[in-house]
C-alpha cells in the first residue's frame, strides 16, 4: 500500500500548531523554512502540494504576550487576526527562497457546505495549482465562532483533500504516529504502521487533545483519515520533526502511520454531500425506505414518516432511520412544507396534493450518498 503513496501526484500537507509555533513559543521560523524546503523538493519531483497550516491563534497569542489560551471568543478571534498576519508573512518569505509563490486561503466549514462556494473554492485552488502557486489554507477563525470552539485543521485538511480530489493527506504532528495507546501514559504502546482508515478499532486507540496550544488530537486525525478516505485519499500521520519527513513519506518509506482508503472514490458531487457539515433539516424514514436506499434506490415520499426543520428545494438534508441514526444525506426535490404534504403518499399523488409534479422522487439516487 505504501507504493501507492509513491505514485501520488496531488498531496495535501497539514501541519499542527505545536510544530508551527514551537509548542506555543512563537512562530518557529526554522521549522517553517525546513517545511518550505521539503515542499519545494516535492514540487521538483512533480507533485502538486496544498498546505493546511494551523498556528494563527498560537502565533497571535505570542505576539500579544499571552501565555494561556483565552476562553473569550472575541479574544480568540483577535489572536487569530494578529497571528494570521505573521503566519502569512513567514510562509511567503520561506517559500520565496525556493522561487515559489504562496497564496493565503481562509476557509470556513460554511464555504464547503454551500454548493456554489464549494465550487468557487475548488476552482480557485485548481487555478492556483495550475499557476504553480502553493496554497496556504487555514480556517477563517476571525469571523466564524463555531470553528474555533469545535473545529480543527485535521478536519479541514480532510475536507480540502476531498475538495481537490487529492491522492493523499499527510498530517505532520509532534508525535511519531498513531500508537495502540497513549505512549506518554502507556510505555508498552506500539506504533500502528498501517491500517484501513475505516477500522473501527482506531478510535479506541486515539486520545484527546495533545496540548494546550493545539485544539486537535490523535482522535481528530483518525476521523480526518476516515473523511479523506471517502474520496479515495490515503492518510499518513508522522512526526514533523523527522528529517525529510515529507519526501520520505512521499517515497513510500515506512514512516509514521498509514491509514489507507479501501473504498472506490465517490463522484465529486457525492463527496460534497458526504462532507456537508451543515444540513438544513432531516427526513425520518421507515424501515422499507432504509432498505431501499441501501440497495441503491431513490427516496420516494411514501417512505418518509416525518420531516424535521425548514428547508427549500435543492437544499441538503439528512436521511434518518426509525432510530434517528443518519444513514444518508442528499439534495431534496421539494421544500419542507411540500415534503410534509406528500410524506407517506405514493408518487402518483404528488401532483394532486401539490398542484404540480417536479420529480417523482423526494431525493434522486444521483443526489444521495449513503454514510
Amino acid at each position: 500500500m505504501r507504493s501507492e503513496i509513491s505514485r501520488a501526484r496531488r498531496l495535501v500537507v497539514k501541519v499542527g500548531s505545536a510544530l508551527v509555533t514551537d509548542n506555543g513559543n512563537g512562530l518557529d521560523r526554522g521549522f517553517l523554512a525546513e517545511l518550505a524546503r521539503q515542499i519545494a523538493a516535492l514540487r521538483e519531483d512533480g507533485r502538486e502540494v496544498l498546505l493546511v497550516s494551523s498556528g494563527a491563534i498560537a502565533a497571535g497569542m505570542q505576539r500579544l504576550g499571552w501565555t494561556a489560551r483565552p476562553r473569550a471568543m472575541h479574544a480568540l478571534q483577535a489572536a487569530a487576526a494578529v497571528g494570521q498576519m505573521g503566519l502569512a508573512q513567514a510562509y511567503e518569505s520561506c517559500f520565496s527562497q525556493y522561487g515559489l509563490k504562496t497564496a493565503q486561503i481562509l476557509l470556513t466549514h460554511d464555504d464547503l457546505s454551500d454548493r456554489l462556494r464549494y465550487l468557487n473554492a475548488r476552482s480557485t485552488l485548481a487555478a492556483l495549482l495550475e499557476l504553480g502557486v502553493v496554497p496556504v489554507i487555514n480556517e477563517n477563525d476571525t469571523v466564524v465562532t463555531d470553528e474555533i470552539r469545535f473545529g480543527d485543521n485535521d478536519t479541514l485538511g480532510a475536507l480540502v483533500a476531498n475538495l481537490v480530489e487529492a491522492d493523499a493527506l499527510l498530517i505532520l504532528t509532534d508525535q511519531a504516529g498513531l500508537f495502540t495507546a497513549d505512549p506518554r501514559k502507556e510505555p508498552a504502546a506500539t506504533l500502528v504502521a498501517e491500517r484501513r482508515a475505516d477500522d473501527p478499532s482506531l478510535e479506541a486507540m486515539a486520545g484527546g487533545a495533545g496540548s494546550g496550544i493545539a485544539r486537535g488530537g490523535m482522535l481528530t486525525k483518525v476521523r480526518a483519515a476516515q473523511r479523506a478516505a471517502r474520496s479515495g485519499a490515503h492518510t499518513l500521520i508522522a512526526s514533523g520533526r523527522e528529517t525529510d519527513a515529507l519526501p520520505r513519506l512521499a517515497r513510500g518509506e515506512a514512516l509514521g502511520t498509514l491509514l489507507f482508503a479501501a473504498a472506490t472514490p465517490l463522484a465529486a458531487r457525492k463527496q460534497w454531500l458526504a462532507d456537508h457539515l451543515q444540513l438544513a433539516g432531516s427526513l425520518i424514514l421507515d424501515a422499507g425506505a432504509v432498505q431501499a436506499l441501501a440497495s441503491g434506490k431513490s427516496l420516494l415520499p411514501i417512505g418518509v414518516t416525518a420531516v424535521e426543520g425548514e428547508f427549500g428545494r435543492g437544499e441538503a438534508v439528512a436521511c434518518r432511520g426509525p432510530d434517528g441514526r443518519e444513514i444518508a444525506r442528499g439534495l431534496v426535490n421539494y421544500s419542507s412544507a411540500e415534503a410534509r404534504r406528500i410524506a407517506r403518499q405514493p408518487s402518483s399523488e404528488i401532483e394532486t396534493l401539490l398542484g404540480h409534479l417536479d420529480e417523482p422522487e423526494l431525493i434522486h439516487r444521483n443526489n444521495l450518498v449513503l454514510l
